[in-house]
């Protein structure tokens, strides 16, 4: 993990112990962002390049897998679960709240992330629709931190608008996180649930992150299968390219890993 144990450098280690032959790079982000799944591969690239261990190894990488069955149908069982706790289920607004990035890495560096966000809540939406699910929904983003404008509209400003438009049943949905942690339990369980309630929202629900969930790991094991037959040598040491590393890091990363860099 980035920040915390067992952080990058010990897997590194690890793997080198075990004396890995194949590699396949999963990151645990559904939907890719060069803040989060980006900045980790770069760890890995830099990493790669400086340790004589990984030059030649076959890596292969799974860039985003939030189109994948199992993740979706995954996520359509949570919610669906969920809704059934409700006493008046149809009623319910479906709240997705991701984790947000600045604009100007999607605007300015071509950051897939929001177009992989909406695509991915597409998906779900058909699978909740294709069991008799129509409950309406919405997207919204939230962990805002610093000056900077970032991706609209923001988690805590959709509650307060729902709230006063007449919504009474909500069940949030942590769509970028497949794990509890204080975005989680923090801001969306008590800062955003007291925001909801605060603004006129009778019944508050959430959804679970995945964890591990059987079929989700399951789904995610089968990427990893799938992913092996492409792998190919990590290329070597190289010059670090400041233009193209820092305005296209996407392109960086790929074409790192498939050895045109």
């Amino acid at each position: 993990m980035r920040y915390w144990h067992p952080f990058t450098e010990e897997a590194i280690q690890q793997i080198k112990k075990d004396n890995v032959t194949k590699l396949v790079i999963l990151p645990l982000y559904p939907q890719f962002s060069i803040s989060t799944s980006g900045s980790s591969i770069r760890v890995l690239q830099r990493i790669f390049r400086e340790d004589t261990y990984f030059e030649g190894l076959p890596v292969s990488i799974i860039e985003s897998w939030y189109q994948r069955e199992g993740y979706v149908k995954s996520m359509a069982d949570l919610i669906e679960k969920e809704l059934s706790s409700f006493l008046k289920p149809d009623e319910v607004m479906i709240f997705f709240s991701a984790h947000g990035v600045p604009v100007s890495y999607v605007e300015d560096s071509g950051d897939p992330y929001r177009d992989q966000m909406e695509d991915c809540i597409s998906l779900i939406m058909d699978e909740l629709k294709s069991r008799g699910i129509n409950n309406p929904h919405t997207l919204a983003y939230q962990s805002r931190v610093g000056p900077v404008q970032w991706l609209k509209p923001y988690t805590d400003e959709v509650l307060v608008d729902l709230g006063q438009k007449g919504v009474k049943s909500l069940l949030a949905v942590p769509v970028s996180f497949v794990s509890e942690h204080i975005e989680t339990l923090e801001e969306i369980d008590m800062e955003y649930k007291h925001l909801a309630l605060e603004s006129g929202i009778e019944n508050w629900g959430r959804v679970p992150a995945l964890g591990c969930t059987s079929s989700f790991i399951s789904d995610l094991a089968d990427a990893v299968l799938e992913a092996l037959p492409s792998a190919s040598a990590v290329s070597g040491k190289t010059q670090r390219n400041t233009s193209e590393d820092d305005l296209d890091p996407l392109q960086s990363v790929i074409k790192f890993f498939s050895g045109q860099s």
